[in-house]
């Protein structure tokens, strides 16, 4: 007996968590026709040119994350959650992209960025190549690099970049510029042998050679743009830091000697370098 009041008091309770409106059928039906009234709205699409782009990702961003988001951003504002918007849920248009992998149901990151970077589904692993690339093949990467928005708007004209939290090798930036049978081949350090012999390119050096006008590159992983063993500026004295390179090239200055005659280009590793710059004199920004 005791059990069955807790229950009913329990359901009792739970019941009063609801907002009143939302016990009336006609709040829901009221929003639908909201929604379907301002879909028919939109029916004339702006066929308008873009003058700029930024994309911002935030990585593994799928349904779920988001509904996430929404729930706890609205629950931070003492409300139940669900019934919260995001800002992005107020935009005139809205729209899902998939981005799997073609073999595997759970993506990861170097594929997916291939798909919304360069428009094409690959392989789990790869990055900017066609699904023909098999993980860790350098062989059979050849003929298979696809582009991404990155590189066509460096080739309409445009000043591009790549900011990141992450490191600039890594799988998500990376298919803005580089294509690649493994996206963990940040330095010539972390490829095969087999790799190497077959004239594959690790990651750090195609963001150098692949594009390298790109204006601005601003992430972390610095490095494997330095010499095995060379001493990391920030952190002289720690092991994991120092460079990776087999190569024993500095491809910070190699990233500086390929900038044109005449313009500046200004490599920056602490904030306090970075706030110091004038930015409307530098015509090139890499920052790790």
């Amino acid at each position: 007996m005791k059990a069955l009041l807790l229950v009913l008091l329990a359901q009792l309770c739970s019941a009063s968590l609801v907002p009143e409106r939302e016990k009336d059928p006609e709040y829901w039906r009221g929003q639908a026709q909201e929604t379907l009234r301002a879909a028919l709205r939109l029916q004339r699409l702006n066929q308008n040119v873009a003058k700029n782009l930024i994309l911002f990702l935030g990585d593994g961003m799928g349904v779920s994350t988001v509904t996430a988001a929404r729930i706890l951003k609205g629950q931070l504002q003492n409300g139940q959650g669900e019934e919260s918007l995001l800002e992005m849920d107020k935009f005139p248009y809205v729209a899902l992209a998939k981005t799997y992998n073609t073999n595997a149901q759970v993506p990861d990151s170097a594929g997916t960025a291939t798909a919304y970077l360069c428009g094409v589904k690959a392989n789990e692993g790869t990055v900017g190549v066609t699904a023909g690339v098999t993980r860790d093949r350098c062989n059979t990467t050849k003929g298979q690099e696809v582009t991404s928005i990155l590189r066509w708007a460096k080739d309409g004209g445009k000043a591009v970049g790549i900011v990141t939290t992450t490191r600039v090798t890594h799988a998500t930036p990376s298919a803005a510029y580089a294509h690649s049978a493994s996206r963990d081949w940040y330095s010539d350090g972390e490829m095969p042998p087999d790799a190497l012999e077959g004239g594959c390119k690790d990651i750090a050096r195609q963001l150098v050679e692949n594009i390298p006008d790109i204006e601005v590159i601003l992430g972390g992983g610095r490095k494997y743009m330095f010499p095995k063993n060379a001493s990391d500026v920030e952190y002289p004295q720690e092991d994991k830091h120092r460079g990776t390179r087999l190569d024993r090239r500095d491809l910070v200055q190699a990233w500086h000697d390929a900038k044109p005659p005449g313009k500046v280009a200004k490599y920056v590793w602490h904030r306090r370098d970075l706030l110091a710059l004038n930015l409307s004199r530098v015509d090139f920004l890499l920052g790790e």
